[in-house]
């Protein structure tokens, strides 16, 4: 289960109620955050030029699932709001090579910090925006666009060329 609010902030769990929410406060912080996410997620498809009648009629992409996919809200710790678009990865076949992503132990960490601080080193961080878009997609995986696309896109299908949060192979991949 999951609150519907954080730090006293209503956070929406579809694009519906993240425009409401906008329209009932009086601003545009769920639009704002939505529009900036689908910025940098946009380049990650591609146009598969063919309708859901000819997928069904197997004459365009053959061999492709279809996936669905949306949004996640949250609020940020400077009360900004955030938006990530998300593929419903967890319904398509494993890719055929491995899905496993090495992650940092806290132990190393550690190590690391206490290296910093017994050779008086400034420790610096960095965080890199929608790092999984910079890796291409290993699935043959296509979704239909839906209202967060706007109204020039929604309703068409598109090819996922680039990996997206959700998808078993993103974390490898990048």
């Amino acid at each position: 289960w999951r609150t519907q609010e954080k730090m006293g902030i209503r956070v929406p769990k579809t694009i519906e109620q993240a425009y409401a929410l906008d329209k009932q406060n009086g601003n545009t912080f769920w639009q704002e955050a939505i529009k900036k996410e689908m910025e940098h997620v946009l380049p990650a498809f591609k146009d598969a030029n063919c309708t859901l009648e000819d997928i069904k009629k197997h004459a365009a992409l053959v061999g492709y699932q279809k996936i669905r996919c949306h949004l996640v809200f949250d609020v940020k710790m400077d009360f900004t709001r955030k938006a990530r678009f998300v593929a419903g990865g967890h319904v398509t076949d494993p890719p055929e090579f491995s899905t496993y992503s090495s992650v940092v132990s806290r132990e190393t960490v550690r190590i690391a910090f206490l290296l910093a601080a017994l050779n008086g080193l400034a420790v610096c961080a960095a965080d890199i925006g929608n790092a999984y878009l910079n890796a291409d997609c290993a699935e043959k995986i296509y979704t239909v666009a839906g209202k967060e696309f706007g109204a020039l896109l929604e309703g068409k299908v598109l090819i996922v060329a680039k990996a997206l949060y959700g998808l078993k192979s993103s974390g490898a991949a990048w």
